[in-house]
């Protein structure tokens, strides 16, 4: 068989891979998302991915799923992302390929976590594996961005979201209830949900929780309520709110006096000046969060692209006008544009 096509069926079971890890969005944090195929004589003969954390990782998954165990030791594995090589809460990916003495092992990128780093590639070459490493590499760390970011510049994927009116405006000057006023349509809103169940958390501002009393959970979408993360610089949330109603893990951030936190209310104490952001992101960081969708309001999201901590922006423009009120963000990066019915979507994306 000749390198190319070597390499192009490479990328034809990694690209499988790929498919497999997305099974696991928004479940698996803090882990990354990773797929697994095992291949024989040109054949899947098993196939996996990481459904939960404290669950069995992809690997095993693929092995498990394997019938004729004895087909391993003449097989190859391949893998979106380096196996563990380190105890967690589950054993070591490798030690199990080196059990079943696995001879080719087939990887997607390195894993940047610091316990892992090229370990695995090192273990699995010295009992014997043919090892090979970078296919679809780009592609892979995309799928993990959130995890990539984590590890290597120590804070959150950090996602900004906002609707805006036709002629710019987030918001309008007043209202008559304590409810969300909208601005994009329904399907816009569904997928705003879909992306809740994508990332670990969401953070908003004290005026979004005053003026709206949102929820953030994901009731138009089947999947996991991301947590909740509030700015409430001088206490003025108070318990009747939906955020306090300790259904899903919600943290204050405050520069009041720090009261009693239990399991799904937190609360942090930080000073409310220039680097609040910074310090933000900090704190979600300790928290073990990985990804972060900030959706409001406007000085909130504003204070995120003044201090360049965001990686993408997401950006309904709905097909109506307000003719006054609150000025939606300003943001300058590069984008693409999406239409959701009558709404358009864009997509900015911060490569510093």
């Amino acid at each position: 068989m000749s390198y190319f096509c070597e390499v192009k069926i490479s990328e034809i079971y990694i690209k499988r891979c790929l498919q497999l890890a997305k099974n696991g969005f928004g479940t698996t944090y803090p882990n990354p998302l990773v797929g697994c195929v095992i291949v024989y004589d040109g054949k899947i003969i098993g196939e996996g991915w990481h459904q939960k954390a404290g669950k069995p990782h992809a690997e095993v998954n693929a092995i498990n799923s394997v019938k004729d165990k004895s087909l391993l030791s003449k097989a190859t594995l391949y893998v979106s992302l380096e196996p563990c090589s380190h105890f967690g809460k589950t054993p070591p990916c490798c030690d199990l390929l080196i059990k079943y003495n696995i001879p080719n092992v087939v990887i997607g990128t390195i894993d940047p976590h610091s316990k892992v780093s090229g370990e695995g590639i090192k273990r699995l070459i010295k009992n014997g594996a043919k090892v090979t490493v970078g296919v679809l590499e780009n592609e892979c760390k995309e799928l993990n961005k959130r995890f990539f970011t984590f590890q290597n510049k120590k804070r959150p994927y950090i996602i900004l979201k906002w609707a805006e009116s036709k002629d710019g405006y987030i918001a309008p000057r007043t209202k008559d209830k304590i409810e969300p006023i909208w601005i994009s349509n329904t399907f816009s809103r569904q997928l705003v949900h879909k992306w809740r169940s994508e990332e670990q958390a969401i953070l908003v501002g004290t005026k979004t929780v005053l003026l709206d009393n949102p929820n953030l959970n994901t009731r138009s979408w089947k999947g996991q309520n991301p947590i909740r993360i509030i700015l409430d610089r001088n206490g003025k949330i108070s318990d009747n709110h939906f955020v306090k109603d300790k259904k899903t893990k919600t943290v204050i951030i405050t520069e009041q006096e720090i009261l009693s936190s239990d399991e799904n209310l937190i609360f942090e104490n930080v000073i409310f000046d220039h680097e609040l952001v910074t310090n933000c992101v900090k704190i979600l960081y300790k928290y073990e969060i990985q990804s972060v969708i900030v959706e409001g309001g406007r000085e909130t999201l504003q204070s995120f692209i003044d201090e360049n901590l965001w990686d993408e922006a997401r950006v309904f423009i709905g097909n109506g006008v307000m003719k006054d009120g609150t000025k939606a963000p300003v943001i300058s990066s590069f984008y693409k544009t999406n239409n959701i019915q009558d709404d358009k979507l864009i997509f900015f994306w911060n490569h510093d």
